[in-house]
């Protein structure tokens, strides 16, 4: 098990969390209604959309749902091939391609209509650029462990937020309030980039963050611990 060397990785964490925001605000409000951060919602719309539902589509959400089982999976591969080498190192590429894989993404949006969804190759190219680049990320943050801070999704916190407080006791409480805010804050801030400037710019702030925030880590000594699966 990876331990968690200082107090920097959590905050990493946390604005690693606010680009989820960020991406599914991209992708639900500019991509029709298609998550490519947060598969549980994925999976829903697509259960909406073979239903028959008017607004949802098939095609869109099983692309999304693939190229993030890739980008886990290319995840995996990253992580072992960093065993026992330096964590910034294993971070820092795991940073640059997802950032590199979000302003691409960025970059393609700007020939996007979001209004007519049109061209729907384009859209497409995003959903599956964003949805690896999401599953590359999560299966990374899912091997380094750290308790609240998963940056996608949010239910066990908010859950652990009600049941630990229930039982007189709330570990990690300021944690799991940041993780909420912090996607918060990314989905509320990606809504208005996208109303007021378009759909690259919530992307292109995403893959800016990702790696600022993990070169800020990597100057933490701490980084230099070696990687343990």
């Amino acid at each position: 098990m990876t331990p968690t060397p200082s107090t920097t990785l959590p905050k990493l964490l946390l604005l690693l969390s606010a680009t989820t925001g960020l991406v599914d605000a991209a992708s639900v409000l500019g991509l029709g209604k298609v998550f490519t951060a947060n598969m549980t919602g994925n999976v829903v719309f697509l259960g909406f959309a073979a239903a028959g539902t008017p607004g949802f589509k098939v095609i869109p959400a099983v692309l999304a749902l693939l190229s993030f089982m890739v980008g886990a999976w290319g995840a995996g591969h990253l992580a072992r091939s960093h065993v026992e080498r330096p964590l910034r190192r294993w971070l820092l590429w795991a940073a640059l391609v997802e950032g590199g894989l979000l302003w691409i993404a960025a970059l393609i949006a700007l020939k996007i209509d979001v209004a007519s969804q049109a061209p729907e190759l384009a859209v497409l190219t995003v959903i599956a650029l964003t949805g690896f680049a999401m599953g590359l990320r999560n299966a990374t943050v899912r091997q380094l462990k750290v308790p609240d801070l998963t940056t996608t999704v949010l239910t066990l916190t908010i859950t652990g937020i009600a049941a630990d407080r229930a039982d007189g006791k709330s570990p990690n409480l300021v944690r799991r309030f940041g993780a909420v805010l912090s996607i918060f804050a990314g989905a509320a801030i990606g809504a208005l980039l996208l109303r007021y400037g378009g759909l690259p710019l919530p992307l292109a702030l995403a893959g800016t963050v990702v790696l600022g925030a993990t070169l800020i880590f990597n100057r933490d000594p701490a980084s230099a611990l070696p990687h343990r699966p």
